[in-house]
């Protein structure tokens, strides 16, 4: 399957050098250099997967992001000039999948596309075979059909990576997986420096779960996480 990466960043050589490597991993690209366009093509194009600059006219790519979260799950990875934790922790607040700072090494942006489409297409074929019926723990219930998860039968919505995080958790209650463990599962990623993406994920989870006193979500300091029986 031949999948469609939106590329949305006003600096045309960006463009160009996203374009040349995607291209020659056999992607379909199209392009957006302003954030009005980019939900245009959006709605037009339907792609598989969004590049996203921040800095951008009409429109900057927070905005954009927070059009295409009120009704649309794919995957977003934001790519931009301000590297600083804040800006990367509201990127992923606000519903981005991965966070890559500019100047980037193009082969490590491909190796995130990928990871990216595999995590978030691939999620049907292998919850279902690993699991195969609904994950219950306490009031939590996670559909691996569906790719929902409940509590005390609300419908809670998931990113891709917060659906991973939440599938490895509850089919293990009681269990620590330390950041390392979390990280290449929901991210389908080799480990490196990620204690931002993963504490963003962690906390973004327990306000959806309405979990200020981790009754769900247990953190070992110095050890990781577990999902309390």
């Amino acid at each position: 399957m031949s999948y469609k990466i939106l590329i949305a960043d006003d600096e045309p050589e960006i463009r160009d050098l996203l374009r040349l490597y995607l291209e020659n991993e056999k992607y379909e690209v199209v392009e957006a250099a302003n954030g009005v366009e980019a939900l245009r093509l959006i709605d037009v194009e339907k792609p598989d997967l969004i590049m996203l600059d921040i800095m951008m006219p009409q429109m900057d790519g927070y905005q954009v992001l927070k059009h295409i979260r009120e009704d649309n799950n794919v995957p977003v990875i934001i790519i931009s000039a301000k590297d600083e934790d804040s800006e990367k922790i509201l990127g992923l607040n606000l519903g981005a999948d991965d966070y890559i700072a500019k100047p980037f090494n193009p082969l490590e942006v491909i190796a995130r596309v990928n990871s990216g489409l595999r995590r978030f297409y691939s999620l049907g074929a292998t919850t279902e075979s690993e699991t195969g019926s609904l994950i219950q723990v306490r009031d939590l219930e996670l559909d691996p059909e569906s790719f929902t998860l409940t509590k005390a039968g609300e419908v809670i919505e998931l990113t891709s990576v917060e659906y991973k995080i939440m599938e490895l958790l509850m089919t293990h209650p009681g269990k620590v997986f330390t950041k390392q463990q979390i990280y290449e599962y929901a991210w389908g990623d080799e480990y490196f420096v990620a204690d931002n993406n993963i504490m963003v994920c962690i906390s973004k989870l327990r306000s959806k779960l309405s979990d200020e006193n981790s009754e769900y979500i247990k953190t070992l300091r110095g050890l990781g996480y577990r999902l309390e029986k």
